[in-house]
């Protein structure tokens, strides 16, 4: 029998060395490693016994790095649409889902902002998995909840997390630990966000365009 596992992964050898390959097949006695996805990558050959076992390939660094610079700017152009800082859209990104984008909670909420299936629906996101699509329907979602509670965050993110109608029935945030836990999560990492860019040395004033660039002022106060 042949098993056929397709993905970036490591192989652990029983000698202390690992093998970072694109895929794997093992033949009873033998597990060919292929180390590329295109035909003419290469392979290697190992004794399945040598094998200790796989995991995930952790990513590229130049990966990475083309990653969170393609999430800076999604978040960004959310930003400037809805005028919510960035940083606290990427606060809220973080708690939601670890920066990840095939991100799936136990409920079924998807992608980087955790939207449920039937409120992506209802916000027009077609695939949630989509980075841009998720941030941006995510985003027009959490404005309403700014607009409806006056720019009060806490009780913006607790509706977020638990919906408006427990909300409205708590007259706050809820009495519940994952909700509050999860309204200070995202305001405490927003705070250190900006007392942190406070400590930098600022550049000097551009003058004046008259453009409107301001955004909405996000309140910090409590839900209760």
């Amino acid at each position: 029998m042949t098993a056929h596992l397709y993905a970036a992964e490591v192989a652990n050898l029983r000698n202390g060395f690992s093998i970072r390959h694109e895929r794997h097949e093992t033949q009873g006695a033998t597990t060919r490693l292929y180390l590329g996805s295109n035909a003419d990558a290469g392979y290697v050959d190992v004794a399945t016994a040598e094998i200790e076992g796989f995991e995930p390939a952790p990513p590229e660094p130049g990966a990475v790095k083309s990653a969170k610079a393609d999430l800076t700017t999604i978040i960004g152009d959310a930003s400037t649409r809805s005028r919510i800082d960035a940083d606290f859209i990427a606060s809220v990104i973080r708690a939601e889902s670890g920066n990840n984008p095939r991100a799936v909670s136990r409920k079924g909420a998807q992608g980087l902002m955790q939207l449920m299936p039937q409120t992506a629906n209802t916000l027009g996101v077609k695939d949630s998995f989509d980075p841009a699509e998720n941030v941006d329907g995510g985003v027009r979602y959490l404005r309403e909840l700014l607009l409806r509670y006056d720019g009060d965050a806490a009780k913006a993110l607790a509706a977020y997390n638990a919906g408006p109608q427990r909300v409205q029935q708590y007259g706050g945030v809820p009495p519940y630990s994952e909700t509050r836990a999860y309204v200070k999560r995202v305001i405490t990492d927003y705070n250190r966000k900006k007392t942190g860019a406070a400590k930098q040395p600022k550049p000097p004033a551009a003058a004046s365009d008259n453009s409107d660039t301001q955004q909405d002022g996000v309140k910090h106060g409590g839900g209760r």
